[in-house]
Formats: C-alpha cells, sequence, structure tokens
C-alpha cells in the first residue's frame, strides 16, 4: 500500500510542474558557414498617414525658399540667402495616396518606395530648377510589439529599415513565457490587414515575407499555456492543492 501511494505522490509532482518550454532559436541552423542570399528585403512603401520631411536644395536660394516653404535669411554680413527650414512636422500622405507639395500641388506619392518618390519630385522640379537636391525621410516609421515581451511598446525607428529580430530586441526579447514557434505579425497594406505566422526555432524565419518590418506593423508573442493558467487564479493553485493534499496523504498513511 505504501508502495503504490509513493507511486502515485510522484506523478502527481511531477504532472504538477509546468512543461518544458523551448527557448532555443534557430534550432535547424547548425553549420557555422551557413550562408544564402537575400530575396525577401524590400524598401517600405508610402502609405496613407505616413509623414514625410522633404527638403530642396539647389543653387537659387529664392526657389529653396518657394520649395521649403520657408523664408529668406540674411548668412553674416552677407547679401546671400538661405531658406528656413519647415517649422511644421512635415508633409501628411492624405487618404487618397497625395501630399501638397509647394508650386507642384498635389503629388501622388502612397505605393512608392521613398527612393521612387525622390526621382519623381526631382524631374518634377526640374522643370523649374536647375539641378535641384530633394531629400526624403519618412519620420513616423514605427512598430509594435506587445504580448509576452519584456518591453512592450510601440517603437520609431529613425534609420526606416528594421527586421524582426531587431524589432524584439528593442522589445527586450521574449519572456521565457513567449511562444517562440507562433509568432503572430499583422500588416496593413492598400486597405487590407493580413496576417502571418512566423516560427523562431527554424532558420526558415529569415526568408518569411515579414521578416523585414513594415511601418506600423504590429508584432503579438503569444504566451505558452501555462502562463495562461498563471493568469487565472483557480487554475495556478489547483496542481499545488492537489500536490499538498497527496503529500498530507501520503505521510498519514506512511506515519500509520
Amino acid at each position: 500500500m505504501k508502495s503504490i501511494f509513493f507511486q502515485l505522490l510522484v506523478f502527481l509532482a511531477l504532472s504538477s510542474c509546468a512543461p518544458t518550454r523551448s527557448l532555443v532559436y534557430f534550432k535547424d541552423l547548425r553549420d557555422a558557414d551557413y550562408k544564402e542570399v537575400i530575396k525577401n528585403k524590400t524598401d517600405p512603401e508610402i502609405q496613407p498617414d505616413d509623414l514625410l520631411s522633404i527638403s530642396v536644395s539647389s543653387l537659387n536660394p529664392e526657389s529653396n525658399v518657394l520649395f521649403n516653404n520657408g523664408v529668406l535669411q540674411t548668412v553674416g554680413s552677407t547679401s546671400s540667402a538661405v531658406a528656413t527650414p519647415r517649422t511644421s512636422d512635415g508633409y501628411l500622405v492624405n487618404t487618397d495616396g497625395t501630399i501638397n507639395f509647394p508650386v507642384l500641388g498635389k503629388v501622388t506619392v502612397a505605393g512608392l518606395t521613398k527612393d521612387q518618390v525622390t526621382e519623381k519630385l526631382t524631374l518634377e522640379i526640374k522643370k523649374s530648377v536647375k539641378n535641384p537636391i530633394v531629400n526624403i525621410r519618412l519620420i513616423n516609421f514605427k512598430v509594435t510589439i506587445v504580448g509576452e515581451v519584456a518591453r512592450p511598446s510601440t517603437f520609431n525607428v529613425p534609420s526606416e529599415r528594421i527586421n524582426l529580430i531587431e524589432a524584439l530586441g528593442l522589445a527586450g526579447d521574449l519572456t521565457a513565457y513567449g511562444k517562440r514557434n507562433n509568432i503572430l505579425v499583422v500588416r496593413e497594406k492598400d486597405g487590407t490587414r493580413s496576417t502571418f505566422r512566423i516560427n523562431l526555432e527554424s532558420k526558415d524565419v529569415f526568408n518569411s515575407p515579414v521578416f523585414y518590418l513594415q511601418q506600423n506593423d504590429i508584432v503579438y508573442v503569444e504566451p505558452v499555456k501555462s502562463r495562461i493558467q498563471q493568469t487565472n487564479g483557480v487554475t495556478f493553485y489547483l496542481p499545488f492543492v492537489s500536490l499538498v493534499l497527496t503529500i498530507v496523504t501520503a505521510l498519514i498513511v506512511f506515519t500509520k
């Protein structure tokens, strides 16, 4: 009888423990000389509600003022003039995919990369200004990381380029309770919301179409089952209550 109770005690003790969690990334990446051509790296496309910083410079100060919407200022004691930078936050891409640019009026930029917009504006401005230089930056490139990470938040990305691993690094990496083989990425593009699943335990993550994140992407790290149980007080304590009762019962039997 004592043997049966002892076996039952061991079984319940083991079953009360949390399941083993895998914390290893890229399990199938064992070759130190692994190389692969990058095929999924793309430049972000401008979207509605993006905020663009656009500056135009040329040898003509008056043209600089005109296209930068600034004012002429005297530099030192000379009579030369430069354009004062715009005081507003930038050019907001309208819902129809256009921006209102000085002189040119409405310009469609949605669906184009930053380089394509630069080329487009340069060609238009060239019609009235000689050798203009157009510089564009995406001011509000941001991604949101939530779920089982150390520091869930929305992160601004000054470099305008970030991959999934870098983004998770900004969030302090996954916690021990994060489900590494089922990361969710939510992306909105051209009025359509799409979802993708990522397995960080496999090197295939590098070839995912969402490995390189786009502006406004949302990354959600799902918790493992044991973590979900911990959010429910009753479920959390049941295994321990069962274990304690088993131990007390076994001690009573053994001491008889």
